[in-house]
């Protein structure tokens, strides 16, 4: 029985997203996963189900380094996303990113539950 039943992945690179996808299920750590390969598609789904809470998800798989709006315009972004899912997802940074001001900004921001690097791990889910 999987932990939780709703997992974002918010990342460009399609090879992450299909072998965090797989790591995430097999681990039976979700249910589901929703995969938006851009800051912009993660924010248009998460408007798109305001008012169904079943499809709320309860982490939010963040990469940092994305063209167009990376993951620091995400998270300014998702401060005007609804409450009830602010209050319900978890965001949890998955970066390749190494530089202490990216980890230090991320780790700071009072929507980061968690500041991982890739890659993801069955370790990492189950510290989750």
């Amino acid at each position: 029985m999987p932990k939780f039943k709703t997992v974002l992945l918010v990342d460009d690179n399609e090879i992450d997203n299909f072998i965090n996808e797989r790591i995430i299920l097999s681990s039976k750590f979700s249910e589901n996963v929703v995969v938006r390969n851009s800051a912009d598609g993660a924010l248009n789904y998460l408007r798109e189900i305001v008012g169904q809470e079943d499809k709320i998800p309860q982490f939010i798989f963040l990469d940092l380094n994305m063209p167009v709006k990376d993951g620091f315009g995400f998270l300014e972004d998702f401060d005007k996303i609804d409450e009830k899912i602010r209050k319900s997802a978890k965001v949890i940074v998955l970066s390749s990113s190494i530089s202490p001001e990216d980890i230090n900004k991320a780790s700071t921001n009072p929507f980061v539950f968690k500041y991982i690097n890739k890659p993801l791990s069955e370790k990492y889910l189950g510290a989750i």
